[in-house]
């Protein structure tokens, strides 16, 4: 352990040096001017520290007052060596932060009792910090132990929806990748957009409720299909709804809002503009233009040109004016995802 000691006078320091030798397990570091030992032991970390009073300046009360302002330093045993009759002095040292005292001239059994007392208050204050610094880095590994098992347990839920639907897993990728840089855009956080970019693949897990003959049904489909298929997007938000998990709620909320259309035509509640969510609305472009560009059983992909030509068109109308703009910022990024999913999808 690091004992500074910090006196003017060297013929003090050398007999408090060798006193300090005799407690065993210490390094003494010696100052004999007081600025320098401060300035030591703002930038170091002391275990004790031992100062005269009478100093040149700064002086004993204020290398006190400067070394307890000094982030993580609040709790370094501080010994003040000053002579008997100074009460108002001790006061005053006491009130910005001095420890215990040593009284002069220095009685060496008091000296080496102080101080091993001082020490041992300071391995506990170590100990304690060292032991909750443990504990912050258990309770941290446990949370991300948690998030990634929770991150599995959507993953899987989105394969198990990908089988039955004839949407490509790569689909679900990129769509959730176009999300994310929408979300950027707009001036998401980098937690929200991790979270957005687990949730978005969850959009259609309704699916799973979607009779095969309408889910994989080559041509268009009747009216009366038609309503059946819409249904995908309440199912979904059932599925989700109603988890502790905040990227589960996120989910929840965009299976059931990224069919609202802006001018408030789309399904299931009729919603408009700001009353969709937004989360809803980011999702709606993302799904939109990866569906058109990417071929179906009912249908072949779009040219590049003429689905970007419906998201201008149908800006403000179908799609939030603010996500449709945010895409088309970003669509040197988007044409990026989408060749780089591409293998995947054809594999």
């Amino acid at each position: 352990m690091k004992v500074v000691i910090v006196d003017d006078t060297q013929i003090n320091v050398t007999l408090m040096q060798a006193l300090v030798n005799k407690i065993g397990g210490c390094t003494p570091v010696c100052f004999t001017d007081s600025a320098e030992g401060l300035t030591w032991c703002i930038d170091n970390e002391p275990d004790l520290v031992i100062v005269d009073y009478m100093m040149p300046s700064p002086d004993g009360m204020e290398f006190i007052q400067r070394l307890r302002a000094a982030p993580g330093r609040d709790e370094v045993p501080i010994l003040m060596v000053t002579a008997d009759h100074e009460k108002e002095v001790r006061y005053r040292a006491l009130e910005l932060g001095a420890t215990d005292f040593l009284t002069k001239p220095v009685d060496r059994i008091e000296f080496i009792s102080r101080a091993k007392n001082m020490l041992a208050i300071r391995r506990s204050h170590v100990l304690l910090a060292d032991r909750a610094t443990h504990l912050a880095d258990e309770v941290r590994k446990a949370t991300a132990a948690i998030f990634e098992r929770e991150k599995e347990a959507i993953f899987r839920l989105s394969k198990a929806a990908e089988f039955r639907d004839p949407e490509t897993g790569a689909h679900i990728v990129r769509m959730a990748h176009y999300s994310r840089l929408i979300a950027e855009k707009l001036g998401w956080n980098e937690e929200q957009l991790d979270m957005l970019l687990q949730a978005a693949p969850m959009h259609d897990v309704g699916k799973l409720g979607t009779p095969d003959m309408i889910l994989l049904k080559p041509g268009k489909l009747s009216p009366e299909e038609f309503q059946v298929m819409k249904q995908h997007a309440s199912i979904g938000h059932e599925i989700l709804k109603g988890s502790a998990s905040p990227m589960l709620q996120m989910a929840a909320e965009i299976a059931i809002t990224h069919h609202e259309k802006f001018d408030g035509s789309g399904y299931p509640r009729g919603l408009a503009g700001e009353d969709i969510p937004l989360m809803g609305r980011i999702v709606a472009v993302a799904d939109v233009f990866d569906a058109l560009t990417s071929s179906r059983p009912y249908k072949p992909a779009w040219e590049l040109e003429r689905a970007l030509n419906l998201l201008k068109e149908e800006r403000g109308r179908h799609f939030d004016p603010a996500c449709v703009d945010a895409f088309f910022d970003q669509l040197d990024a988007a044409l990026t995802i989408r060749q780089q999913y591409q293998d995947a999808e054809e594999e």
